[in-house]
């Protein structure tokens, strides 16, 4: 290290934002993630024992990530190397694994690499790093907000141990809060802040369990906020609401918490619960959310959950689609509303799915059958003498607008494929067939 790069260290670690100044250096410091670093767990086994392999941290942004592999870094005898993804090219990662390779033949030392944002790595920069994470040239760690089952080379993900890290509870940060106010050494101390419990319970809530938004905030407050005549910079309710505008939503338009909330918004519909379905519909509009994909979801539920047990579903699906493409947000949001709920309360049935899955099945294993004569198209020249048409009966020349005739092709003959089920207006579609079939 030259002269250059201590003094670059060392103003790092005085004008660092506050969330990276508080990282902890050792286990017993990190706030949250007792499910993965209790004294008990594997993890925080490892890191003790300084016998850690290959891990892909998992989780939302501000949970810890990164700290954790700062923490690594601090607690292991191995040489501790850290690229970003983001950044780094072919050229970074070949003077990795041979400095990893100077590392171990000459000095006998591993060497833990930490790539932050991993799953910005595409498919043969993953390639390149497989042989040495393989050979054990390299421990990897990897960082990602993206589920690594997706975003990840599985061949990686085999010789990981992947660790999933949750958001923080409010106690977590209000921890990490009073920590940031009064950390002398690290933290904002000298300014001499306090901080009300109404204020901590605000920034804590609204972070939505990220340590970084919320320390963010508190900065903000401190920095900003004029002495009060007592000479102590008191950071209230009030302040804190200026410094942190809007709640986080954990919300990625191309990434886990999109699918989750789209699924768990579709499951509510289905399962009859409008409460929980206009709960998601709220949290997908708040995160910006396209209401077009909204709409499309809402459509295909109507007609794959509720179809005929209730077939004005989908015409109200329909024309909620049509009506938030011509108006727009906010208004949308109340008709994306009133098809959600109707949705989500109207009787349920799947049994037009269940039938057009039989239906296909049938054409895909037993192949195209051939139409009987009677139901062919009659209507040009030469049909009749094919005898295309001839003997069909009309069905409305008859009681109840209903003749048995055949209409399956001679090897499906009495095959069945929908079953209405006995929800909703269905029940009325099964007393139908009864009725006309009785007669």
């Amino acid at each position: 290290m030259d002269l250059f790069d201590y003094m670059r260290e060392k103003s790092q670690e005085t004008e660092a934002p506050l969330a990276s100044r508080l990282r902890p250096a050792k286990l017993e410091e990190v706030v949250g993630q007792e499910h993965i670093i209790g004294k008990d767990k594997l993890l925080y086994r490892a890191i003790q024992a300084d016998k850690l392999s290959s891990v892909l941290f998992y989780g939302p942004p501000g949970t810890g990530k990164t700290t954790l592999a700062k923490v690594i870094a601090n607690t292991t005898s191995a040489d501790f190397l850290q690229i970003n993804a983001t950044s780094a090219g072919k050229k970074d990662m070949e003077e990795v694994v041979k400095k990893a390779k100077d590392n171990a033949g000459m000095y006998g030392r591993k060497t833990i690499l930490f790539v932050d944002e991993i799953h910005r790595f595409n498919k043969g920069q993953q390639d390149y790093l497989l042989p040495f994470v393989e050979d054990g040239t390299v421990i990897l760690i990897g960082a990602t907000t993206e589920n690594p089952y997706f975003e990840v080379n599985g061949a990686l993900l085999s010789r990981s141990v992947i660790f999933e890290l949750h958001p923080l509870t409010v106690d977590n940060i209000k921890e990490l809060l009073r920590r940031a106010v009064s950390d002398v050494e690290k933290g904002l101390g000298s300014y001499q802040a306090d901080i009300t419990e109404g204020a901590l319970g605000l920034l804590a809530e609204v972070s939505g369990g990220d340590a970084r938004m919320a320390l963010n905030a508190v900065e903000l407050g401190v920095l900003t906020t004029p002495r009060s005549d007592d000479g102590i910079i008191h950071i209230t309710e009030e302040a804190a609401r200026e410094c942190i505008q809007k709640r986080v939503v954990r919300y990625d338009k191309t990434g886990d918490n999109h699918y989750d909330t789209a699924s768990a918004f579709i499951k509510s519909m289905r399962g009859s619960d409008p409460d929980a379905a206009v709960y998601y519909l709220a949290r997908m509009l708040y995160a910006g959310e396209d209401i077009k994909f909204i709409a499309r979801r809402i459509m295909i539920c109507a007609a794959e959950d509720v179809s005929n047990a209730d077939p004005l579903a989908l015409v109200v699906a329909t024309g909620a689609a049509q009506a938030v493409e011509r108006i727009g947000m906010p208004e949308a949001q109340i008709i994306l509303a009133q098809a959600v709920t109707y949705v989500a309360s109207a009787p349920k049935s799947n049994s037009a799915v269940m039938a057009i899955q039989k239906a296909m099945e049938a054409v895909e294993e037993e192949g195209i059958k051939t139409i009987p004569p009677h139901l062919q198209d009659a209507h040009y020249k030469s049909a009749g003498k094919l005898g295309h048409g001839t003997g069909y009966q009309y069905a409305h020349n008859f009681p109840n607008h209903y003749v048995k005739q055949q209409y399956l092709p001679d090897e499906l003959v009495g095959r069945q494929f929908y079953y209405p089920s006995n929800n909703g207006y269905e029940k009325t579609i099964q007393e139908y067939f009864q009725k006309i079939k009785d007669c």
